[in-house]
């Protein structure tokens, strides 16, 4: 069990039990966070078959996009520690779970109208931005589609908060598993006009990803209302009744994580602006090799998911030793999988890059070895990057969520991007210079995280 005595807190046994109930718990959260992002991934894959000048538009739709998205992830994540300290307390656990995510609901609804309106000028928004015209506009088209399914992916979110603070995320894989398996056959109908549809390119990878979004959320919906241990909290009775106290809990604690996650984000979306200033080329190469690196950190991510709730739940019950064992348990399995990752992106990039191009076509040599570059500072950054993400789960688990955000803005935005800036355009290393900023940021953030942990008894977290 998770709550063990002091006498045998940190024992072989207490260490092994741990280690199998994060693996247990997370194994299904990085799968689940790699079948969401293999959305998008499969939208860029499916993209860049209809040239260069297309993929560069889509990915600056995305991430455009993810920039607003991320933010109300992390404000919608906030469900997840609160859930978990409600059940590790207890008492009246049914109630407040409920209210928590009816909450999350409200929190989805208020947050997916600006970005909706914002979104719906993408056009205006990239040109101020100063990207190309003709980019511009293409993700323009892109976005008209794709946006709408920001609301549905956030209830998906809070969904997906509960059943993993009920440690049974395993559903949210099962949903997510079947949506990418929906969104490429969506894709190829929708963007080259198969199985009697009009083929709509750009717009239809977007149409394709809206869908898919939605399929997500009422299947885990149609998951919690026939599963009987989920269909006892009966989540959306009353769904419309307001709680202001608890939205304004949820608010406390979700802003600053969405705030540092957007933080991350945000930076590299400036990278990806950044490096529109040296031609499609470079853009295509940062695309594919993001995506590359942004797989590997769903692990982290994952672990760190579960991090929280381990966390949470020995927090809410008191456990000071579970806390321990549960935080550097998930520190250790994130750190072993990136530290494996940075031999995989130095030993066979060329590899990974044929998965989103033809490494035979002679077209593509300039984009493939620009990207093969990328991903050296990307297997640089790997440990840094599995640390912060994984140590900011550690500390929501806490609710310790306002000081990490600060950690992040100064690590991402006051030492990654003058670095990036300095770097790419008076060093003159150009995209490699942004990447090595990039790297910079991430380290910096890692190392505040983990002291921050390591400090949090006397801190009184």
């Amino acid at each position: 069990m998770l709550w063990t005595g002091s006498h045998s807190a940190f024992t072989r046994d207490a260490w092994l039990g741990e280690f199998r109930a994060t693996l247990a718990l997370g194994w299904p959260m990085v799968l689940t966070n790699l079948a969401q992002i293999a959305l998008t991934t499969t939208d860029v894959i499916v993209v860049g078959h209809l040239g260069a000048d297309a993929l560069a538009a889509a990915t600056l739709g995305v991430n455009l996009y993810f920039g607003l998205l991320i933010f109300a992830i992390g404000l919608i994540s906030a469900t997840s520690p609160m859930m978990a300290e409600a059940i590790g307390r207890g008492h009246r656990v049914v109630r407040d779970v409920r209210r928590t995510f009816r909450q999350g609901l409200w929190s989805a609804v208020i947050v997916a109208l600006p970005a909706w309106a914002l979104l719906w000028h993408t056009d205006a928004v990239l040109l101020a931005l100063g990207q190309e015209p003709q980019l511009a506009a293409n993700a323009h088209v892109f976005m008209r589609e794709l946006q709408w399914g920001f609301l549905p992916a956030l209830g998906f979110i809070a969904l997906r908060s509960f059943v993993a603070a009920l440690e049974r995320p395993i559903w949210a894989m099962v949903v997510t598993a079947v949506a990418i398996v929906f969104n490429i056959v969506a894709n190829w109908a929708l963007v080259f006009g198969h199985l009697g549809l009009p083929a709509l390119g750009l717009r239809g990878s977007g149409l394709a990803t809206t869908l898919s979004n939605t399929f997500l959320f009422f299947g885990l919906v149609g998951v919690v209302l026939a599963d009987r241990q989920f269909r006892r909290f009966h989540l959306f009775g009353r769904w419309w009744r307001p709680d202001g106290a608890r939205l304004a809990t949820l608010w406390r604690l979700g802003v600053p994580i969405g705030a540092t996650m957007a933080l991350e984000v945000t930076l590299f979306n400036a990278a990806v602006f950044l490096m529109g200033q040296f031609g499609a080329v470079a853009i295509a190469a940062h695309s594919i090799a993001i995506q590359i690196a942004a797989a590997s950190f769903m692990v982290p991510l994952g672990l760190g998911q579960a991090a929280t709730v381990r966390v949470g739940l020995a927090h809410g019950a008191g456990a000071r030793d579970a806390v321990t064992r549960a935080g550097w348990a998930a520190f250790a399995l994130a750190i072993g999988f990136m530290a494996t990752m940075s031999v995989v992106l130095l030993t066979v990039p060329r590899l990974l890059i044929g998965v989103f191009v033809d490494t035979g076509d002679p077209a593509n040599a300039a984009v493939i070895d620009t990207a093969a570059l990328f991903l050296v500072w990307a297997a640089i950054f790997q440990i840094a990057d599995g640390a912060q993400a994984v140590g900011a789960g550690m500390l929501r688990g806490l609710q310790d969520t306002r000081v990490p955000m600060l950690y992040a803005a100064f690590g991402y935005w006051g030492c990654g991007m003058p670095l990036s800036l300095i770097f790419a355009f008076y060093v003159g290393l150009g995209g490699v210079g942004i990447w090595v900023g990039l790297a910079a940021g991430l380290a910096v953030v890692a190392v505040l995280m983990m002291r921050r942990w390591m400090r949090r008894d006397r801190l009184a977290l």
